[in-house]
């Protein structure tokens, strides 16, 4: 494999993983799915062999966490934009309602 088909091999993985994780419908199916293979003893590369089990495992995790932080940034970010602050007096519209 060469290493454009690698690096293309890699992005493609990260893109769909993101979306996935990004979009509400199965963000905790990715969520929970990462989570197993974490403490599953089946992996892409056995955690038997040193360092290159490992590193499935550490390059999956770091992209769940990136990624749950990254969602968490957003949506601390959104909060804080959507408050509301109060009118001041001159801004403030009085109505008079006459029941009838």
């Amino acid at each position: 494999m060469s290493n454009t088909s690698n690096s293309n091999l890699i992005e493609s993985f990260y893109s769909w993983y993101r979306g996935a994780l990004r979009h509400p419908k199965w963000r905790w199916a990715i969520i929970l799915g990462t989570a197993f293979y974490l403490v599953s003893p089946i992996d892409i590369s056995p955690d038997i062999i040193p360092i290159i089990g490992w590193l499935d495992d550490g390059i999956l995790a770091t992209l769940l966490v990136t990624e749950l932080s990254s969602l968490a940034m957003d949506y601390l970010k959104k909060g804080k934009d959507d408050t509301t602050t109060v009118a001041d007096a001159e801004d403030t519209i009085d109505v008079d309602v006459e029941v009838v």
